[in-house]
C-alpha cells in the first residue's frame, strides 16, 4: 500500500473514510441519471415539448445554484458528517414525494419533488468531492476523486436501466414513475440514520496548501480556480445536455428503436463507458498529468459532437456512446485541479465549484429549443461546451 492514493507520505492511511463516503457518489449518479429517463416519459404522458420537459433537469441543477452556499456554511460549521446527513435527509423527502405525486400526475408538483431532491444531492456532493481530494496526498487527489466517481457512474448505469424497465414496460403502456423513488428514497433515509452513528475523521485543508498560495487573502485571486469554475459549468451543461435528450436523439436518428430500448442503451452502453473512463482515467491519472489526459477527452468529445450533427445514423449514434468514454474523466479532473493548493478556502471554492453546476439548468433547455424539430440541432450546445473544457485543459488548469 506504499503507493496507496488513500495513503500519505507519513503513513497515514484513509482507507475506511475514503470506502464510506465513496459509497454516497452512487446515490447522486442514480439521481441524476433517472432524470434521463423522466424527460421523455413527460413528454409523452403529460403531452408536454421538448423544452418544456428540459425543467426536470433545470429544477435539480437549479437547487445546486441556490443551496450550494448555505450547504457550504452549514459545514463549515458542523463538518462534513452532518453535511452527508442533511443531503440524505433531503434527498430521501424529495423522492417519498413522488408517491403523492403519481397520483395528482401534476408537472409543477413532480417539479418540486425534484428541486427538494436537488438541494439534498448539493450538500452530498458539497461535502463528498473536497473530503475525497484531501483523503491523501495532493498530488493524487484527481486519480482518487475519479476512482470514487466511478462508483458515481455505476449509479449512471443503474439509473435509466431501472427507469427503463419500470418507466417504460415492454407492453408500451405507462410505468409506475414513484416505485424506484420510493426504493431509493427509503435506502437514503435509513443511510442518513446510519451517518449520524458514524464518525469521521476531521482533517485539516492545510494539507493542500502551497508556500506561493499562502499569502493569497481572496479565492478569487487563484486562476486556476476561478477558470475551473467556468470549464465545470460547460462541462456540466454539456454533460446533462447529452443525458437529456439521448434517447430522443436515437430514437429519431434510428426510427426503429424504441423508447425502452434506448433507456437501456443509455444504461449499458452509454453510462457503461462513463463508468468504464473513470475507472481507467485513474489508472492512468497515476502515470500522466491530469491536465493532459483532460485536454484528450475534451478533443476526443469535440469530434464525437460534431459528428452527432452530421445525423450519419449508427455512424452518429456510435459516437454519441464514444462522447460518454472522453467526458467521463471531466468532472472529477476539473475539480481537482480547480480546489489544488487553496489550503483555508477549500471549503468555499468547493461550495463555488458545486454552484456550477446549474450549467446543467441552462443547456437542456437551450437544447430542447433548438432540437424540437430536429434532435441533432441541439447538440451545437455541448460542442461549444467541450471547446471550453478544452481550453481550460491546455491553461486556465495552471497557478498563475
Amino acid at each position: 500500500m506504499k503507493n496507496s492514493i488513500v495513503r500519505t507520505k507519513t503513513g497515514v492511511s484513509y482507507l475506511y473514510p475514503f470506502i464510506v463516503i465513496t459509497s454516497l457518489f452512487f446515490l447522486w449518479g442514480f439521481a441524476h441519471s433517472i432524470l434521463d429517463v423522466l424527460n421523455k416519459h413527460f413528454q409523452e404522458v403529460l403531452v408536454i415539448s421538448k423544452a418544456r420537459s428540459a425543467l426536470v433537469q433545470a429544477v435539480v441543477y437549479g437547487g445546486y445554484f441556490l443551496m450550494a452556499l448555505p450547504a457550504g456554511i452549514f459545514m463549515k460549521r458542523f463538518g462534513y458528517r452532518w453535511g452527508v446527513i442533511l443531503g440524505l435527509v433531503l434527498y430521501g423527502i424529495g423522492a417519498l414525494m413522488f408517491y403523492p405525486g403519481s397520483f395528482l400526475m401534476s408537472f409543477n408538483f413532480f417539479l418540486f419533488s425534484l428541486f427538494i431532491i436537488g438541494c439534498g444531492l448539493t450538500c452530498l456532493e458539497t461535502a463528498a468531492n473536497p473530503y475525497v481530494t484531501i483523503l491523501g496526498e495532493p498530488e493524487t487527489s484527481a486519480s482518487r476523486l475519479n476512482l470514487s466517481q466511478s462508483f458515481n457512474g455505476l449509479g449512471w448505469i443503474v439509473g435509466p436501466f431501472v427507469g427503463g424497465l419500470v418507466i417504460f414496460p415492454e407492453d408500451g403502456s405507462a410505468g409506475d414513475i414513484a416505485l424506484p423513488y420510493l426504493v431509493i428514497g427509503v435506502v437514503v433515509l435509513v443511510l442518513a440514520i446510519l451517518f449520524m452513528k458514524l464518525p469521521l475523521p476531521v482533517i485539516s485543508t492545510s494539507v493542500t496548501s502551497s508556500k506561493d498560495n499562502e499569502g493569497k487573502a481572496s479565492l478569487w485571486h487563484y486562476p486556476h480556480f476561478v477558470w475551473g469554475v467556468v470549464a465545470l459549468f460547460f462541462y456540466v451543461a454539456a454533460q446533462t445536455g447529452i443525458n437529456s435528450f439521448f434517447i430522443n436523439y436515437v430514437t429519431e436518428e434510428v426510427p426503429d428503436i424504441t423508447n425502452r430500448d434506448a433507456a437501456l442503451l443509455l444504461s449499458l452502453g452509454g453510462m457503461g463507458l462513463f463508468m468504464t473512463g473513470r475507472i481507467v482515467g485513474s489508472w492512468l491519472m497515476r502515470r500522466m498529468q491530469a491536465a493532459k489526459l483532460l485536454a484528450s477527452c475534451a478533443l476526443g468529445a469535440i469530434i464525437t459532437m460534431v459528428l452527432v450533427m452530421m445525423q450519419l445514423q449508427w455512424i452518429s449514434v456510435g459516437a454519441l456512446f464514444a462522447c460518454y468514454l472522453f467526458e467521463s474523466i471531466m468532472f472529477p479532473t476539473i475539480f481537482a485541479l480547480a480546489i489544488r493548493s487553496l489550503g483555508k478556502h477549500t471549503e468555499k471554492a468547493s461550495s463555488f465549484l458545486i454552484m456550477s453546476i446549474v450549467g446543467g439548468a441552462i443547456a437542456p433547455v437551450g437544447m430542447g429549443i433548438l432540437g424540437e424539430n430536429e434532435m441533432a440541432n441541439g447538440f451545437l450546445i455541448p460542442l461549444i461546451c467541450f471547446v471550453v473544457v478544452a481550453l481550460y485543459a491546455f491553461r486556465g488548469y495552471r497557478k498563475i
